[in-house]
């Protein structure tokens, strides 16, 4: 039932637009009554993003079932769920994208979804952090980044019309927040001082006075 309504919910969307088109349509044309459509979406904005509260439980129940010492790279492998949810159907999630950029009521709507997912990073972080300097500060920071590397991927997927490789590209900008925030810091080494040497020559010296100066220089070390 809940597909039959997005489907015909999109059919519809192709057909008339997203504004002409109203709940009782959606309904006649799926064969079923205003309370069905009701019962599986609180509004016609809801038919639009289906799958999203689904994801938002198995991300954070993901999140949930950590004892991961490195909370960046999980909230990494976390974001690849919702990365995985959008390129399970690459036809309607490109339609959906494509409906989405033509409607703001919906742009707006896909904003909040966005930030229900970068609040559940940051929640998770925060629990990981607390008691570090800055701990709520970096959380929030993380949990923007990792957001923001999930959306920079999947647009440029979504503008390809689902083609190419979108995980590939998310391990790509995921890098990034992981060397910025969870990558290994390099050794501390103590290194000897450079020499350095320094000359002083007469403006206008021949080039092979000034080497021969340096060479013998050097040699005297």
């Amino acid at each position: 039932m809940r597909d039959a309504l997005v489907a015909a919910a999109f059919q519809l969307f192709l057909e008339r637009g997203y504004e002409q088109t109203t709940v009782d349509d959606i309904v006649a044309l799926a064969g079923v009554g205003r309370r069905s459509f009701f019962r599986y979406f609180p509004s016609k904005e809801d038919v639009v993003f289906p799958d999203h509260e689904r994801c938002l439980a198995d991300m954070t129940e993901f999140l949930a079932e950590s004892s991961d010492d490195e909370p960046v790279r999980r909230v990494c492998d976390a974001v690849r769920i919702v990365l995985r949810m959008y390129t399970e159907n690459p036809t309607f999630s490109v339609q959906r994208y494509r409906l989405t950029k033509q409607v703001p009521g919906l742009r707006a709507y896909e904003l909040s979804v966005v930030w229900r997912y970068e609040r559940a990073f940051a929640d998770y972080l925060r629990g990981r952090l607390a008691g570090r300097p800055d701990g709520t500060l970096r959380a929030d920071v993380i949990a923007a980044a990792v957001a923001a590397a999930h959306n920079n991927a999947l647009r440029s997927w979504l503008r390809s019309d689902g083609e190419g490789d979108a995980s590939a590209a998310l391990d790509h900008a995921l890098g990034y927040v992981q060397q910025a925030f969870a990558g290994p810091r390099a050794p501390h080494t103590e290194e000897e001082p450079e020499d350095v040497v320094v000359i002083v020559s007469r403006r206008g010296a021949p080039m092979w006075r000034v080497v021969r100066e340096i060479e013998s220089t050097l040699e005297q070390d």
